[in-house]
């Protein structure tokens, strides 16, 4: 089922939205009744940059699962890039991950022993694309990110910070509509990681849609917008305008995809 998820809506300029990402009243139980997400409701827009901060066991890394349709929540709704979740098989839903959501993950995750195109490259392989344009691509991505000079390096041989931006490189080498990076930051030292999120500032001016999962507050309060997460519930949301919907303690993280 594909939906038009900004139907109907506008920002409080009066022009239409485009939601990216949408949960509706979205709950996630796991065995023995332990409740990660109670009811969220939560939008994000295309073109957001958005913290999701809480602290451990507060349900962020859950949150991130679900909107990166890695899981499947118990009840509700969540809609990526205009698809309804829930209307697709996992064949289906794999495919829309790879075309439709990059992740970024603290530990990196690049493959040892293969250049860091190479590396970036790996993020086109379902895209039905040449391994000639494949690597092209991979060449102007590490250009974006500042690792022009350093194509040919295998990770052994980048800094942590540099091989941050080798795995975000990856992630948006494929324009995805929506970015998700979880704790990006957190294998870092200070001053690399505010170069990553220097960076994901440029990317977001450039347009990119991005999610930053953090327990650092100090983080979350450089982006832009800030969602706050405790025990299952957003319980404040910074959003900008139309992007927040219900707002208030209880508030619920909704969001439209594409």
């Amino acid at each position: 089922m594909n939906r038009d998820v900004g139907s109907g809506s506008a920002r409080q300029d009066g022009f239409p939205r485009e939601e990216v990402v949408r949960l509706d009243r979205v709950t996630k139980e796991y065995p023995g009744g332990v409740a990660a997400l109670r009811g969220v409701d939560l939008t994000i827009e295309r073109g957001e940059l958005v913290a999701i901060v809480g602290p451990s066991g507060s349900g962020k890394s859950t949150l991130l699962h679900i909107a990166g349709t890695l899981d499947r929540p118990s009840a509700g709704s969540v809609a990526i890039a205009g698809h309804d979740v829930a209307a697709l098989s996992d064949r289906a839903l794999s495919a829309l991950r790879a075309r439709h959501i990059g992740f970024v993950f603290q530990s990196f995750h690049l493959v040892p022993g293969i250049s860091a195109r190479d590396n970036v490259a790996e993020g086109l392989l379902y895209r039905g694309m040449s391994r000639a344009r494949r690597r092209r691509e991979a060449a102007a991505a590490l250009e974006r990110v500042g690792l022009g000079d350093r194509m040919g390096h295998r990770p052994h041989e980048l800094s942590g910070g540099q091989k941050q931006r080798v795995a975000i490189a990856r992630a948006v080498v494929g324009e995805p509509d929506l970015l998700l990076a979880d704790e990006p930051t957190g294998a870092l030292d200070s001053a690399s990681g505010q170069a990553v999120l220097e960076l994901l500032h440029d990317l977001g001016a450039d347009g990119a849609t991005i999610a930053v999962i953090t327990h650092d507050t100090e983080i979350a309060r450089q982006l832009p917008r800030q969602v706050r997460i405790r025990d299952g519930l957003v319980v404040e949301d910074t959003g900008r305008g139309a992007g927040v919907r219900g707002a208030g303690v209880r508030g619920t993280m909704a969001g439209g995809l594409l």
